[in-house]
């Protein structure tokens, strides 16, 4: 095979390929750079995939290895066997397998000064890295690879990338310097001036590993387990109640956003702004019903609550995480830490940077509270103990939330900030309604019960209302 066809057998193979079900080929690769030092010659490659059914054509990073010899350790690792200008026939493997590839770039990220050529290692101080630490290739990523190195930092390689800043470097930079202590700190970020655009290209960024953190999502999960197996209990009466958690997460997600707020603008949204905020919605939802019917019964309320949202003034914007859930944040021995700022996957780079209102976030925790009772729910079997599992499933998701938005908060949502929250969260939840029944029908319910909540509770002119 050709090396593009080499290059597109990786792509298609990969959980990062973002392509997967449409017909798709390689049509072209550019050399960002080398990666300096002695050993293994690791080159750093964007790779351009188009598309039969028309569309843009996307980028991808893929670092490799070159070696003039087959090398038996990496053979799982192969992407193929070509002729290079500059190296001749190599053997070209999947650098982050590459122990010794790895190490290139870690020392890379040290060297003082830091290396010159075309690819650009920044360094945030305050952190002396390992640099006998060896890499370890996390497994079980989607959009991005993480690379371990020992128990002291660990390397994000963004897969599919776009020319601009990542707010997920630019983010962390600012929270680390002003010494946020509800993020993993970071170390250093990869990026490249693209030759083509005068653009930088943002690739990878090093940051902090967090050894002892544990999975927010799980966390809650094994809470709603445990008053599962208590079923005569509330949930404040189990001993894996949640709520303490969701109240320092709050804080947490609080304390953030005013640092965000102290670093990065701060705007007030025109009415011309807020008039397409509330088309926004109403477009998501028109698509939702084409496709859910079961919609039918909250519409009125939702384009109600949508109405008012047009009407709204005086609304500040700032830097935001842009798409948090409890799989966003990280429970450690020294508290919340909250990852992943890269904002939605699917929205274009630039609009990822924009500042939004606070209250997008919380409404997606929100949301990520009520998910996790009623997807566990969903994990054992109907029958017996179902409605009472359903009952403290409601139980659990209004004493996270209420115990979240308070910390949050500092006291009840009133006014117009309530009605952003409730649209926010009404918005989150009719995307969720189509993406199940797009991806896994049986799910459908659970966003829908939380519609179902939302009309009883929050769905209705809100000017003088609180959330429950």
């Amino acid at each position: 095979m050709s090396a593009h066809e080499d290059l597109m057998s990786l792509l298609s193979g990969a959980r990062w390929f973002g392509g997967k079900g449409r017909q798709a080929s390689v049509t072209g690769t550019r050399r960002l750079g080398v990666v300096p030092g002695d050993g293994p010659s690791v080159v750093i490659d964007l790779v351009q995939v188009e598309y039969a059914d028309g569309g843009e054509p996307d980028l991808y990073q893929v670092p490799l290895s070159l070696y003039e010899h087959p090398q038996e350790r990496l053979e799982h690792a192969l992407v193929g066997v070509w002729e290079e200008p500059d190296f001749g026939r190599v053997h070209a493997y999947d650098a982050l397998h590459d122990r010794e590839a790895m190490a290139l770039w870690l020392h890379s990220f040290a060297a003082e000064p830091a290396p010159q050529g075309d690819l650009l290692f920044h360094r945030v101080p305050g952190h002396e890295l390992d640099l006998e630490a060896h890499s370890t290739l996390f497994t079980g990523e989607q959009s991005n690879s993480s690379v371990r190195f020992g128990e002291d930092a660990v390397l994000k390689v963004f897969r599919k990338v776009t020319p601009g800043v990542n707010p997920d470097i630019s983010i962390h930079e600012v929270l680390t310097r002003a010494g946020s202590d509800h993020v993993a700190a970071l170390y250093g970020w990869l990026d490249v001036v693209d030759a083509e655009s005068d653009a930088v290209i943002q690739l990878a960024m090093l940051q902090q590993f967090l050894r002892t953190a544990s999975d927010g999502w799980e966390l809650a999960l094994a809470s709603v387990r445990n008053l599962f197996a208590e079923g005569d209990l509330h949930p404040d009466e189990v001993g894996g109640d949640f709520a303490a958690e969701a109240a320092r997460l709050g804080v947490a997600l609080r304390e953030t956003h005013e640092v965000l707020a102290e670093n990065f603008p701060r705007l007030e949204r025109t009415p011309e702004e807020m008039a397409e905020l509330s088309a926004t919605m109403h477009r998501r939802l028109d698509e939702a019903l084409a496709v859910v019917p079961e919609l039918e019964a909250y519409v009125d309320l939702l384009r109600q609550t949508y109405d008012e949202v047009a009407g709204l003034r005086d609304v500040t914007v700032q830097q935001i995480h842009g798409d948090l859930h409890l799989g966003q944040t990280l429970r450690t021995v020294k508290g919340w830490k909250i990852v992943d700022f890269e904002g939605e996957p699917a929205r274009p780079l630039a609009q990822r940077m924009l500042p939004d209102s606070v209250w997008r976030d919380v409404a997606g925790m929100l949301r990520s509270f009520d998910y996790a009772p009623r997807a566990t729910a969903m994990t054992y079997p109907a029958g017996e103990g179902a409605e009472q599992r359903a009952y403290r499933a409601r139980e659990w998701s209004a004493r996270n939330r209420a115990a979240f938005l308070e910390a949050y908060h500092e006291g009840p949502v009133t006014g117009e900030d309530h009605v952003l929250l409730t649209a926010y969260t009404a918005d989150k939840a009719v995307y969720e309604v189509l993406y199940e029944a797009r991806n896994r029908p049986s799910w459908q319910g659970i966003p829908l019960a939380g519609l179902e909540q939302l009309a009883a509770h929050d769905l209705k002119p809100a000017s003088n209302g609180e959330t429950s």
